[in-house]
């Protein structure tokens, strides 16, 4: 992959990138509200956000940059297994139109803001609502500094190298976050989203006519899987239950995530929730042509160091250099959308959940807003040094923990909403069953995330976030029974 700065793309992608921090700063004069101190208009947008924002906003924090950098890279390196991010961005939908109105109507009605205050709010415990609100904050910090690896893997192409420049990226991220809140990130994620659909629209129709046609494609990297004895274009018979699992799990996961609630929270009815269940499966399609770029990559027979180098090096390789600058600025922006949210949805919970709940019980709306938005600060630090001072290995081993951890919530947010049956003290041991015997997996098994069971049969590998799930549910529903028989058998 070339290295050497390139004018033409290099001042594409710095137009872009400035256009969408002005953009940063403006957002917090667009749907100005009385005052920006209160943490319902800083983190949540004023709980008013439509259809269409909503759809850009859920989208563009879902679809992130490394999603962009790293789905092609995983089917580049292993072909079909790297597709079962096509199925699991399809189950996550039916979940959404079905739990997400439920949810965000019980924030609504209470004002929370977090899923650590609607836990309390359900079951009065702080042990509880710590447990879930821990667990979202340090679920969310890998996935912000793998943001800045796909940012980091662009800056790269373009020829910066060296830290500052990623460094200087993030200062104007957190400032802008800092002035303008939510706001800041749906705004841009419209210029962000348009200019991905263009970016992939062209390259997945000029692409194979440079290289011969999909069949060109297809051939091509069948031929390399074949050659190295690894990786099929399609799934083998003791990969099934694998793909299917973690299609599943990472489904259950994603809207347990403190962003992804965000953008729910920031939803002005539950209908327009539904509205964007049906409308976000739109990004699914965009999505699967992303992930053909790793089959495209094996036509244009590149050599990269790093599978995470394929989409960079298939656009400098192929495409005029304004255009490079265009992919590489959406790519970039695409990182700026999801971490903005991510740090918001972050120090919403510390500041909901940590410092409310046990430092300053009586603090004001405007000294939330302030503590959330320093909060949103120390997040972005924190998510920039694990990239500057740690192996990027580091970052992605506890990403692979991250969907695991964040699953482990879902029983103590999701199954109040149905029913009274179970109790804070119940959820809280299945949640710390599930939290630490599913790190404890990902350990023994060299930080991979899939685990495999003998069922009498040949061994299949199933994804350990429901394992641990499962796990999690079967001890909270015994302490319960047994902390029910007691209470019977007491009165």
């Amino acid at each position: 992959m070339t290295t050497d700065i390139n004018p033409t793309a290099l001042a594409v992608f710095l137009f872009f990138f400035a256009l969408v921090t002005v953009m940063g700063f403006v957002a917090s004069r667009w749907r100005k509200p009385e005052t920006l101190a209160h943490i319902d208009e800083w983190g949540l947008g004023g709980r008013n956000f439509g259809t269409w924002i909503t759809w850009f906003l859920v989208g563009g924090d879902f679809y992130t940059a490394y999603t962009i950098i790293a789905v092609p890279a995983l089917v580049y390196a292993v072909g079909a297994y790297g597709f079962f991010a096509l199925p699991y961005t399809i189950v996550v939908y039916p979940f959404v139109f079905m739990v997400m109105p439920v949810l965000w109507k019980r924030a609504k009605d209470h004002g929370y803001v977090t899923a650590g205050d609607i836990v309390h709010g359900q079951y009065g415990s702080r042990a509880l609502e710590l447990a879930v609100a821990i667990t979202g904050v340090i679920a969310t910090m890998p996935y912000i500094a793998l943001q800045l690896v796909g940012m980091t893997v662009v800056l790269k192409a373009l020829g910066l190298h060296g830290e500052l420049p990623l460094a200087i990226a993030f200062i104007i991220l957190a400032v802008y976050t800092y002035s303008s809140g939510l706001r800041a990130p749906a705004l841009i994620a419209f210029v962000k989203d348009i200019m991905i659909y263009i970016v992939v629209i062209v390259a997945v129709a000029a692409i194979p006519m440079k290289l011969g046609g999909y069949a060109s494609v297809f051939a091509a990297a069948d031929a390399d899987f074949q050659a190295k004895g690894s990786g099929s274009l399609l799934l083998g018979s003791n990969q099934y239950v694998a793909y299917a699992s973690l299609a599943l799990g990472s489904a259950l996961a994603a809207f347990m995530y403190p962003h992804t609630l965000t953008g729910i929270f920031a939803s002005n009815s539950g209908n327009t929730i539904r509205k964007n269940a049906v409308l976000l499966p739109a990004y699914t399609l965009l999505l699967g042509l992303l992930a053909l770029l790793g089959y495209m990559a094996h036509a244009s027979h590149l050599t990269v160091s790093s599978p995470n180098e394929v989409v960079p090096a298939l656009f400098q390789s192929l495409f005029p250099s304004w255009f490079t600058g265009f992919a590489f600025a959406a790519i970039a922006i695409g990182a700026l959308v999801p971490a903005a949210v991510m740090s918001i949805g972050a120090a919403n919970l510390f500041t909901r959940n940590f410092w409310k709940a046990y430092v300053n019980p009586d603090v004001s709306h405007a000294g939330e807003a302030q503590v959330a938005k320093i909060a949103s600060l120390v997040v972005k630090v924190g998510a920039l040094l694990v990239i500057l001072f740690l192996p990027t290995q580091f970052a992605l081993d506890l990403q692979l923990l991250g969907g695991i951890w964040i699953l482990q919530t879902l029983p103590a947010l999701v199954f109040g909403l149905y029913t009274n049956w179970f109790r804070a003290q119940g959820l809280l041991a299945g949640w710390f069953v599930g939290f630490f015997g599913g790190t404890y997996l990902v350990w023994i098994n060299g930080w991979k995330p899939m685990q495999a069971i003998a069922f009498g049969g040949a061994p299949v590998t199933i994804y350990i976030g429901l394992l641990a799930l499962a796990a999690n549910i079967v001890v909270a529903s015994a302490v319960n029974a047994v902390t029910k028989g007691r209470a019977v058998a007491q009165a």
